[in-house]
């Protein structure tokens, strides 16, 4: 799959997102895909399997009224996909954390995409 096309899979998959479109966020998203959220390090969600990651999207709905993924820098090599973003959202519930609903987070991350099959095979979110 060309460079091209894999950024057109990761761009769909981050417009869902900001749509809250689970079903537009499957769209790209390999049998077997691997999703696994890394913060400060430390891996602290690993999901294994389409039907894994649907049901933790579907959950993760609930926890923000607002929710924006923007692109701030592309890179692409062979079968991966680097993104450089920048993530606002406002809490639509109280975390354990103490992020309060209503209160708004800015974060910058990076998310990396890994290809098979034409389909995206893995995801690690990363902050």
């Amino acid at each position: 799959m060309d460079a091209a096309k894999q950024k057109q899979l990761v761009q769909d998959y981050i417009e869902a997102y900001n749509r809250f479109d689970v079903d537009g966020m499957l769209r790209h998203l390999h049998e077997k895909v691997v999703f696994r959220n890394i913060s400060n390090g430390e891996v602290n969600l690993t999901l294994t399997g389409k039907e894994a990651f649907r049901q933790q999207a579907q959950q993760a709905l609930s926890y923000f009224s607002q929710r924006e993924q923007r692109v701030t820098e592309w890179q692409t090599a062979d079968s991966r996909v680097e993104v450089l973003l920048d993530y606002t959202a406002v809490a639509a519930v109280d975390f354990p954390s103490g992020l309060q609903a209503g209160d708004t987070i800015e974060l910058q991350g990076k998310s990396v995409f890994q290809f098979a099959d034409g389909l995206i095979v893995s995801i690690d979110d990363i902050s």
